[in-house]
């Protein structure tokens, strides 16, 4: 639990506090530095909340250096599922391996975004409305923040978290 309270600190801390401030000491001398978060509690559907509200920075060069490149041989939802597989082995290759376990849970949840991204805009996905409104913000919220423990998984908590926590003197 105290792994998580800290992890959800300074994941608030990184992307919703010091990101903001950095944009905005850019656009006080003239560069059109936008946050690279974006009211994402606010997305109503899965596709919105990592294709236009969640770390846009990531976003748009995933979009130029794979999903553009890759979108006419693979079509749409074959380019955009690559890129949350890369984001799955990114995410892999800088929380399980600094872990020295928990290999592939990172990858898994960033495929499991993707599957969800492709059962919202199914027919049956678009039937159930899971692309707007209340049942879009709740499919959203079930699919990304349900299996988190994927993605920051307990060996991420108990080898790299804690232990970070007690070095910068938050425990």
């Amino acid at each position: 639990m105290r792994g998580w309270v800290g992890l959800v600190g300074m994941v608030l801390l990184a992307h919703f506090g010091s990101f903001h401030i950095v944009a905005l000491e850019w656009q006080y001398f003239g560069v059109n530095a936008v946050p690279i978060m974006s009211a994402p509690i606010r997305s109503a559907s899965l596709s919105e909340f990592w294709g236009q509200r969640w770390n846009l920075g990531f976003r748009q060069l995933a979009h130029d250096l794979i999903f553009r490149p890759l979108h006419r041989r693979l079509g749409t939802g074959g380019a955009g599922f690559l890129v949350f597989v890369v984001s799955g082995l990114i995410h892999d290759f800088v929380i399980s391996f600094p872990a020295g376990a928990g290999y592939g849970l990172p990858t898994a949840y960033f495929v499991l975004q993707g599957a969800g991204v492709a059962v919202e805009r199914s027919r049956a996905g678009k039937h159930l409305d899971l692309g707007r409104g209340l049942p879009g913000w709740l499919f959203t919220a079930v699919v990304t923040a349900g299996p988190a423990f994927w993605l920051f998984h307990p060996p991420f908590l108990r080898n790299v978290v804690l232990p970070f926590m007690h070095v910068i003197h938050a425990l």
